[in-house]
């Protein structure tokens, strides 16, 4: 534990209000998404820009961008554990001294707090509205963002796979972890040498 200065309270707000903002903004879009009827028409989507953009539903029984498939259960557990383990780390061993983790740790609890609702299946949906062959309450992540290209000269589809703000926020803050560590000495990197920004 670190018995260093308290962390100040700024912290704990720029955190939380990440965190708690993103999440609000991923479970809100989803259930607006998933409430529109063209939408739920068996995966048809809606073009914002055609042929590049749009939304399209879809169940994703994996991790980010449809990795994993099936191991629902897994990916739930080791989410908890993150829930569990980010602000620890932050607020317990002194990680929060650094602002840029404090940001980009905040955009991820948000994102992993938002699949892992999905992924127990709180929404209530139910497969027998998606799938006639299957029973039970859905425990998979709903996506929603549909990202494309057409590329010439078939105008073949070049498909990203569907995705939601929960994946979003996850992508951008191991993007800034990245870029934290990068620019960083190794030596700097132990939490004894956490700075305030």
């Amino acid at each position: 534990m670190d018995q260093r200065s308290p962390i100040p309270w700024s912290r704990h707000l720029l955190f939380w209000a990440l965190a708690i903002t993103g999440c609000a903004a991923d479970l809100s879009s989803k259930h607006y998404m998933f409430s529109q009827p063209d939408l739920r028409e068996h995966g048809v989507p809606r073009w914002i820009w055609e042929g590049h953009a749009g939304f399209q539903l879809s169940l994703n029984e994996g991790a980010l961008f449809g990795m994993g498939q099936g191991k629902v259960w897994v990916f739930a557990v080791c989410a908890t554990a993150a829930a569990v383990a980010i602000p620890v780390w932050l607020f317990v061993f002194g990680a929060a001294r650094d602002r840029g983790l404090t940001i980009a740790l905040g955009c991820i609890l948000g994102g992993v707090v938002g699949n892992l609702y999905d992924r127990l299946g709180l929404p209530g949906l139910e497969w027998s509205e998606w799938d006639p062959s299957r029973s039970g309450t859905v425990h998979a992540v709903r996506d929603w963002i549909l990202v494309a290209r057409r590329y010439p000269p078939q105008g073949q589809f070049d498909v990203w796979p569907n995705f939601n703000i929960a994946d979003a926020l996850l992508v951008c803050g191991a993007i800034a972890l990245f870029l934290i560590s990068w620019r960083r000495p190794a030596s700097a990197a132990t939490p004894e040498s956490f700075v305030a920004g």
